[in-house]
């Protein structure tokens, strides 16, 4: 019998190890799956904004909804979620299909998809924590934030493949259309790649359906209770008492898990640093393509793609490396608040350098140069006319912008003051153009072509040095995530991880995530030179923006939320500090085998 035990105990072990392993691929696979999608929507709101013809503040309500639909289920799911079958509440996904022309429906789309992400990141962490050892934990944890890396640069690139796809893929003639991906008019494909990443959510959902409720604990021998048939310990009495909990027993405890977060400094201040640093992070993130499309003159598709080249596969290492270095070195939780500290404030110092990153403003008659070619420090709309197109009776609010010969963009060809025109689609000339002869054009040839005139040279070089230093950045941002996200799970109760990680999200979604496009959207929008019309002849999207202003909010918000956040990580240094050291005197005065156990447990 006793051979026959351990023989059972031995495949049960295997099992077990099998199914975390299982359970690992599949959570990273599900974290792949949701920060794809994530990534893809983020990248496609512009296409969105162009799409609808909505300012940028209502794409960040849209942008925000994903946060207002985890919000409804956040704190219900992390805490009731840990009391039953996570694997299984993990695997429901929800995602709605567009199908209307409305941006509202879009903007319900991403509350359900808030919704069906729910679970993964409470559930799924407290799972893996329970079953992982402790010096294993945060190199498990840095495999998902991989994870996390690799899904938005799948999705970046599947956004850069749908940008440069006509909006109406399949039915229209693109031969016809004589506007380019570098046109503040065109909209890529953003509907193609949401119904891709949906159907990736779907297949990833699967494999949890046949995991067990709970995994045996690394390096112990006791079984999950799905095992109990053939443990040598049955396991009965522990399933009666399951089965005799019910609702009421499992919210009891709601209040009083509640009330011990709030008391606990720790965590309270790592929420603070939370809401400031990801709201500095979600408001830039969200409009990055709109920026590097305003300041450096990239088409939508080129935008995305080198964000998600140039960022995500250093944060990757920067992940990897960083929790294989918490593993190694087994780094109490004052050293992992120091490690974050620092290293964060080196990424925030070198941050500054990118306000130099700077590219000339475009020339566009009429709103940041006059017509005679001279810059111009304010703009209405009257200053669209001048007396090369006055007797033209040009509309004012269309934006159809050509580029004359002389390197000025008008912003339709009748400003330009053109008199006629040869050629179709993309290749259409305007020539005999007034204001192009106007501006003591020195060609005899005043013509104009389709689109906006290219930027200045330096453009391409501030923008390579622009890339290089958010990669630079990213990477070391990367390398202080693990030590601080190490700080939250081990500033918490092993019973309340899940609910303390539900309520940090909580927090994050409520005071950052909803809010922060919106005010970053309404703050951009304020920038706006010349806003479109829509068919109603209501205002639409903005098609070009004062980028100097632009620059100055879009980068000096962030440093301003960022700066903040650095006084309650200072106050953390200091608890973390005074704690360790009262923990240091009770150790030397204990016995020798006590102090081996409180030395294992500060690791």
């Amino acid at each position: 019998p006793l051979v026959t035990s351990v023989k059972v105990l031995s495949q049960s072990q295997r099992l077990t190890s099998r199914q975390s392993s299982v359970f690992l691929l599949a959570l990273s696979l599900a974290f792949v799956g949701k920060t794809m999608s994530g990534a893809y929507m983020n990248s496609m709101y512009t296409q969105i904004e162009k799409q609808f013809n909505i300012p940028a503040s209502l794409v960040g309500i849209i942008n925000g909804s994903f946060e207002i639909g985890n919000l409804l289920l956040i704190a219900f799911v992390s805490y009731f979620g840990a009391k039953l079958h996570r694997p299984r509440i993990i695997a429901l996904e929800c995602e709605k299909e567009p199908g209307s022309l409305l941006w509202i429906f879009v903007m319900v789309g991403n509350i359900v998809r808030g919704m069906g992400e729910t679970p993964i990141m409470p559930l799924g962490i407290s799972y893996l924590e329970d079953f992982a050892k402790a010096e294993n934990s945060p190199f498990y944890l840095g495999c998902l934030h991989t994870a996390t890396v690799i899904g938005p640069f799948l999705g970046f690139l599947l956004a850069s493949f749908c940008a440069e796809l006509f909006v109406d893929l399949g039915s229209v003639d693109t031969e016809g259309i004589t506007i380019t991906a570098t046109d503040a008019r065109w909209v890529g494909a953003w509907w193609l790649g949401i119904l891709i990443c949906a159907l990736l959510n779907l297949l990833v959902g699967i494999p949890f359906w046949f995991l067990p409720k709970s995994l045996v604990k690394e390096g112990e021998t006791n079984e999950p209770e799905e095992m109990s048939k053939t443990s040598v310990v049955p396991l009965q009495e522990n399933d009666k008492n399951e089965a005799k909990q019910n609702i009421y027993e499992i919210a009891k405890d709601f209040i009083p898990f509640l009330k011990a977060l709030f008391r606990n400094p720790v965590y309270m201040l790592f929420i603070c640093i939370t809401v400031l640093q990801f709201s500095a992070f979600n408001g830039m993130i969200s409009f990055m393509p709109k920026y590097l499309e305003q300041q450096f003159g990239k088409s939508a598709s080129d935008a995305i793609f080198l964000i998600g080249v140039y960022n995500l596969p250093i944060i990757c290492v920067g992940y990897f490396f960083g929790g294989l270095f918490m593993k190694k070195l087994k780094i109490n939780i004052y050293q992992a608040a120091n490690i974050a500290f620092w290293v964060s404030l080196l990424d925030y110092l070198l941050y500054f350098a990118a306000h130099w990153t700077v590219c000339d403003t475009s020339q566009v008659a009429g709103l940041t140069v006059s017509y005679e070619g001279i810059q111009q420090v304010s703009y209405a709309e009257n200053t669209l006319l001048a007396g090369c197109n006055r007797d033209c009776d040009c509309p004012l609010k269309i934006w159809d912008p050509v580029c004359g010969n002389n390197g000025i963009t008008y912003v339709s060809p009748c400003l330009a003051g053109c008199k006629a025109s040869r050629g179709t689609g993309k290749s259409m000339v305007f020539e005999n153009c007034t204001c192009v002869a106007a501006s003591g054009s020195s060609s005899p040839n005043v013509s104009a072509i389709l689109g906006q005139c290219d930027g200045k040279e330096n453009c391409d070089k501030m923008l390579h040095y622009f890339l290089i230093l958010t990669l630079v950045c990213s990477f070391i941002f990367s390398l202080a995530a693990m030590p601080g996200y190490m700080v939250l799970i081990r500033s918490l109760k092993p019973e309340e991880k899940s609910f303390g990680v539900g309520i940090h999200a909580l927090a994050s979604r409520v005071f950052a995530g909803i809010p922060s496009p919106v005010y970053f959207g309404a703050l951009i929008d304020t920038t706006c030179l010349k806003w479109g019309a829509m068919t109603c002849g209501g205002e639409g999207a903005c098609r070009m923006y004062d980028i100097v202003t632009y620059r100055w909010l879009y980068l000096g918000l962030p440093a301003v939320l960022r700066g903040v956040s650095y006084i309650p990580s200072a106050i953390i240094l200091l608890i973390l500090k005074k704690k360790s050291k009262s923990e240091r005197r009770v150790l030397l005065n204990a016995p020798v085998e006590l102090q081996d156990k409180e030395q294992e447990a500060l690791k």
